[in-house]
């Protein structure tokens, strides 16, 4: 049931629908003869829209989550897992022509992919199932499968967990997975997430060594207009947006102790 309340409540929520929403409601109330309201609305959403798409406002509010954490400037000299999220790839082209195609956070996969060269002794543990509310589709476990192995990972380094769907999913199906005295763990997903996903792990009692990935900011910045890309924009406010709503419904659910999970 969260799964599925996140999913409607995200199409929703999201600034192209926010903004899409602001302007129908702003057309309705305009042809209903309430023009003063309707005229208001459409301006709302142009603000909206522009403050998303021709500023750096999405850059601003993503810097402090890919700040929160850092790799080890001491890594471990040996590690018995290592753990990587999913949503890395893209589903739909990945399954109809059996390959791994990465997304804009495909940085998880070459980062695993480099720590899995750098402790040669470690499990790989792969966290991803698909992320269609229909349930449908090939688990993201897989199509990283293909991409390790084609990169020359020996299958008997790859452990697949398929089922999870969120985050939560992700570390409540993981723990099945790790051997009892597996301790020494790196947890790799994008920069923007790590803080939200150590502190679902803590809850779960388990401790990982945080090694963020994917970033998209340049690092601290002043409020500004950007005009130069504002698609690129658009996307970057959408997923600061969408991972501050993930940390505060997961710690008004209980699923973390900490609103800003940091080291």
């Amino acid at each position: 049931m969260f799964f599925i309340a996140s999913k409607v409540f995200w199409i929703l929520a999201q600034p192209l629908s926010v903004v899409f929403l602001i302007v129908l409601i702003g057309l309705i109330l305009v042809l209903i003869g309430r023009r003063r309201l309707g005229v208001a609305a459409l301006v709302m959403g142009l603000l909206v829209h522009g403050t998303v798409s021709f500023t750096n406002l999405g850059y601003l509010i993503l810097q402090p989550l890919e700040d929160r954490f850092q790799a080890p400037t001491n890594p471990p000299s040996e590690v018995d897992a290592i753990i990587m999220l999913g949503g890395a790839t893209l589903g739909r082209p990945s399954a109809a022509r059996q390959i791994a195609e990465l997304n804009d956070a495909g940085d998880r996969l070459t980062t695993t992919l480099w720590l899995a060269g750098q402790y040669p002794a470690a499990k790989i543990l792969i966290s991803g199932g698909s992320g269609v509310m229909s349930g449908e589709g090939e688990a993201e476990a897989t199509t990283a499968q293909r991409f390790f192995l084609a990169q020359g990972i020996n299958a008997g380094r790859l452990v697949l967990e398929g089922d999870s769907r969120n985050t939560d999913e992700n570390v409540a199906n993981t723990k099945a997975f790790l051997d009892a005295d597996a301790d020494r763990l790196i947890l790799v997903t994008s920069a923007f997430h790590m803080p939200r996903s150590v502190g679902i792990f803590r809850k779960a009692g388990i401790e990982v060594i945080p090694w963020p990935t994917d970033y998209r900011t340049p690092g601290p910045d002043n409020f500004g207009v950007d005009l130069a890309n504002p698609v690129q924009n658009l996307l970057v406010s959408t997923v600061g947006i969408k991972e501050w709503i993930g940390l505060l419904i997961y710690y008004w659910t209980g699923k973390t102790t900490e609103l800003l999970p940091g080291p």
